[in-house]
């Protein structure tokens, strides 16, 4: 190790309340967020959510789809999913646990965060589902946890069913996010 180390300083929750601007801390590092994401990527997203929201008063899940919610992961850690999917009651401010599922739209800028580091996290953390979907190459890419709580994943081809919050099973169909 050479001797002058490199100071890379540690944040807490509590520095990240105090930003302004669009952040997410990981293990107490501030990642800068995108600029606001472009018109596809928002029309993909609010598709989701109304997809979403409408299989899960279909299926009587108690639970809500929420967009751009801070996820408290820990004392150091908060990213801001796309969407997610909480389970029971809704958080007073912001989401404390892991979502019963949670998706990410990419964009150029957004890919790898969201395809390596967020995926890792999001596993580690007991995300049952998290959708990857790319609006460019119109593909939704599923990681959901098996009985032995392992992530599998799979292209959708056309519609997929996940369970989420244990019981609920909802459909996701390709087509009606990318026309």
């Amino acid at each position: 190790m050479s001797a002058s180390q490199r100071y890379v300083p540690q944040y807490t929750v509590a520095d990240y309340q105090t930003w302004e601007g669009d952040w997410e801390l990981w293990g107490g590092v501030p990642v800068s967020m995108t600029p606001s994401p472009f018109g596809r990527h928002q029309a993909v997203l609010t598709r989701l959510a109304k997809q979403l929201g409408n299989e899960l008063e279909r299926v009587r899940c108690a639970a809500e789809v929420l967009v751009e919610l801070d996820w408290v992961v820990s004392s150091d850690t908060v990213v801001r999913p796309d969407l997610i999917v909480v389970c029971g009651p809704l958080p007073e401010k912001h989401l404390e646990s892991p979502p019963a599922l949670a998706a990410e739209i990419l964009s150029d800028a957004s890919t790898r965060r969201d395809s390596v580091h967020k995926r890792d996290l999001y596993q580690e953390q007991g995300v049952a589902v998290y959708l990857l979907v790319d609006p460019e190459q119109q593909s939704i890419l599923v990681y959901e946890r098996n009985p032995s709580g392992q992530w599998t994943s799979q292209l959708v081809q056309s519609t997929i069913v996940v369970t989420i919050c244990d019981h609920c099973r909802v459909t996701i169909d390709k087509a009606s996010l990318f026309r």
